[in-house]
């Protein structure tokens, strides 16, 4: 299992959660959930360790 990193890892952190807006600039709240929703799965299939997966579902329930 690798560990959950909860440090900031992204090279151009500003410019991502730019595009991450613009990407939902145009978009209905339901276009809106659709997207989020898509792009949590993509990245979920991406990252593919389930441990890691329900850690970050822990993490960002303790969040709300």
């Amino acid at each position: 299992m690798t560990d959950l990193n909860l440090t900031p890892n992204i090279t151009g952190a500003d410019d991502f959660y730019a595009e991450l807006l613009a990407a939902h600039e145009p978009l209905s709240k339901e276009e809106s959930d659709a997207l989020n929703a898509r792009l949590i799965l993509m990245l979920a299939n991406h990252i593919g360790d389930r441990e890691v997966l329900s850690a970050a579902i822990e993490a960002a329930r303790q969040k709300a």
